[in-house]
């Protein structure tokens, strides 16, 4: 199955999107089911819900905002897996308020752990929510990319302050209250009994790149995604990345 996420997004969600569905496809010769139970929390109106629903998965997202959740049923409706997907209100701190422990075999955390008071309790419910044997996909802001964008938009104090904050804020405007180095989000998942299976880098190059640069040369787009998936991999460029994934896998997975 093509990447539904291509092209212009894909420089967001692409390394992401090939080390998920790789994930699931192992956790389907695993367990011998043809279609899994994903958990999605802070799922939105479905950037990954739907794509995952579309390889024939059950998907629950698990949101704050009603808003994302009708975007989230009007777009299952369109793909045409409003059968595969659920949408519940809810947040990553009461997470077992609207689902059940221990009752899927993969769980999707993208994008919520920097805005948590306690990114430790996200990573423990979301394990929580996990078979015994299961996978966590984790996505969440960089700091080292937020210090290389102030930097080189001139903001040189800031990109010092976010250095040395603690949470890795560049100033009181910053909108991001958490950034991660990818020991501390490392540290979070291996914390919680799990394996890592992968580190990525997410968009080192993306934030980047002028628009113009992309936009005007056709063959720039598919070159600079390129970039990004050859680079995922290397430790070196995971201190520059805007996000960081980590993908974790219970010990009883991880000798599947």
């Amino acid at each position: 199955m093509s990447d539904p996420m291509r092209p212009r997004a894909s420089l967001r969600t692409a390394v992401v999107w090939d080390v998920l569905q790789d994930a699931l496809d192992r956790r389907v010769k695993a367990t011998g089911r043809e279609s899994l139970d994903v958990l999605d929390t802070g799922g939105g109106s479905g950037n990954f819900a739907v794509p995952v629903a579309r390889l024939g998965h059950r998907v629950t997202v698990v949101d704050p905002s009603p808003n994302a959740l009708f975007a989230l049923e009007r777009r299952a409706a369109e793909a045409d897996v409003a059968d595969r997907v659920r949408g519940v209100q809810g947040d990553a701190h009461g997470l077992f308020d609207v689902v059940e422990r221990g009752a899927y075999d993969a769980v999707l955390c993208h994008g919520v752990l920097e805005y948590l008071d306690d990114p430790a309790e996200g990573v423990r419910n979301a394990v929580a929510a996990l078979r015994a044997e299961g996978v966590l996909s984790l996505l969440a802001a960089g700091l080292g990319g937020a210090v290389l964008a102030r930097a080189l938009a001139g903001h040189f104090k800031e990109a010092q302050r976010a250095l040395g904050d603690p949470n890795g804020r560049w100033g009181e405007g910053d909108p991001v209250p958490h950034r991660f180095t990818t020991e501390q989000l490392t540290g979070l998942v291996e914390g919680q009994g799990l394996g890592i299976a992968a580190v990525h880098g997410v968009r080192i190059f993306a934030d980047l790149v002028p628009g113009v640069l992309v936009d005007t040369d056709p063959g720039a787009l598919e070159a600079l995604l390129k970039l990004e998936e050859a680079a995922a991999e290397l430790p070196a460029f995971h201190s520059v990345a805007t996000q960081l994934h980590v993908l974790g896998e219970t010990r009883g997975a991880d000798e599947t």
